[in-house]
């Protein structure tokens, strides 16, 4: 059976948490300070996806919906939830892209089998059903998988430096002009 892709539910808040954890521990040791990744904690990140996607599902009208974030999973038949991607409304009034890919992360047992790529047409299908036409994603410049994004046809835009764990470090800005084309139905 193949890996599906669904809505984040409340109960995988749990697992959601580990993902990006051990993600987090496993693409960003050496970018991040070491202290900032082993300071994770998985529950405290649980605690806080469970009320994203509470305030995600509490959405009624269409409209309300429309401005939450999309909070899609992985998951595996056989090792369930094994990665995710958010996002939504770009969050920096950006005059041109007014989406954005917050997040995707998957573990490292799961990657280069295209899960990720899967995950981030389903984003775009979904974003494309809520109206946005374009899209933007900040990476980090070192993080060797930024190359994902060059695969999936996303365009070098700018940079910019943002502070983690007290390290300034240089995020690229990847951009598609036709989120249709990224959706695969282009």
């Amino acid at each position: 059976m193949e890996t599906v892709i669904r809505p984040a539910q409340r109960d995988d808040a749990s697992t959601i948490a580990r993902i990006q954890v051990a993600t987090w521990r496993s693409t960003y040791r050496g970018l991040v300070p070491d202290d900032y990744l082993d300071n994770m904690r998985e529950e405290r990140s649980a605690k806080i996806w469970a009320d994203v996607i509470s305030r995600i599902d509490e959405a009624k009208a269409p409209s309300e919906a429309a401005e939450q974030p999309l909070f899609l999973v992985a998951e595996d038949p056989a090792h369930g939830v094994v990665g995710y991607v958010l996002g939504g409304k770009e969050r920096d009034q950006d005059p041109v892209y007014k989406a954005e890919l917050y997040a995707i992360y998957i573990l490292k047992d799961f990657q280069r089998r295209g899960i990720g790529r899967r995950l981030v047409q389903a984003f775009a299908r979904g974003m494309l059903q809520r109206g946005y036409h374009n899209l933007l994603v900040w990476v980090l410049a070192e993080n060797p998988s930024r190359h994902f994004y060059e695969s999936l046809g996303g365009r070098w835009l700018r940079s910019k430096t943002i502070t983690i764990g007290g390290a300034d470090l240089e995020e690229w800005a990847y951009v598609w002009d036709d989120l249709s084309l990224l959706a695969g139905k282009g």
